[in-house]
């Protein structure tokens, strides 16, 4: 009996990060056959177990409902955006190819930006609150109740804010995860080399191009 209650513990806990919570349904004593013991785990399985546990460490996802998931993958998708512009940026920023403001913004690149001239900020701003505001309408619920605060439209898919003016994005249904996966993957390593890029100027202060 301590195998079967192990078993079903384990099978509730790997699941309940990955779809919304439902009503609970109760089994009598007698539907179960204590007499048998339970079926052994397939190799597939606990390599998918083990894969979840290392893929959340902190177990942050574990009570958490698809509302939150989809919560947490939109803001790893833009973040890791936002990294692997970052991670171009020290590269164009320090190699002296940028054109703007002719060639007077030098050094390391963790302090160009405060060599930007202060007209040009509202330009800069402007760049960053449309996007972000596009965003916001188009995935996000409106916060006019409590219970829409935080919280992604039913039919948004995180990180699809439909701009593709290159016609990047495949039609396929699984090229399209493919290619979401590969998307998570570079933003995650940039995340990753962005902060690397951040400590090792401010410690060293000098340019790693």
């Amino acid at each position: 009996m301590a195998r079967l209650a192990l078993a079903l513990a384990a099978t509730a806990a790997t699941t309940s990060a990955l779809v919304a919570p439902t009503a609970k349904k109760t089994v009598s004593a007698t539907a179960l056959n204590y007499d048998r013991a339970p079926a052994p785990e397939a190799p597939t399985q606990r390599a998918r177990r083990r894969t979840r546990r290392s893929q959340d460490p902190a177990n942050l996802a574990a009570d958490a409902n698809e509302s939150e998931l989809k919560r947490y993958r939109e803001a790893e998708l833009t973040h890791g955006r936002v990294a692997m512009l970052a991670s171009v940026g020290f590269l164009v920023g320090e190699s002296g190819a940028t054109p703007l403001f002719g060639g007077n913004i030098d050094g390391i690149a963790i302090n160009q930006f405060w060599k930007v001239p202060t007209g040009f900020w509202p330009v800069i701003l402007l760049f960053i609150a449309v996007p972000e505001t596009f965003r916001a309408l188009r995935g996000w619920m409106e916060p006019t109740v409590p219970e829409n605060y935080f919280v992604l439209r039913a039919g948004y898919t995180p990180g699809d804010i439909d701009f593709d003016p290159l016609g990047l994005c495949p039609e396929d249904p699984e090229e399209f995860k493919i290619m979401q996966t590969k998307e998570l993957q570079h933003g995650r390593l940039a995340m990753l080399a962005a902060a690397g890029m951040i400590v090792q100027e401010l410690q060293t202060g000098n340019t790693l191009f």
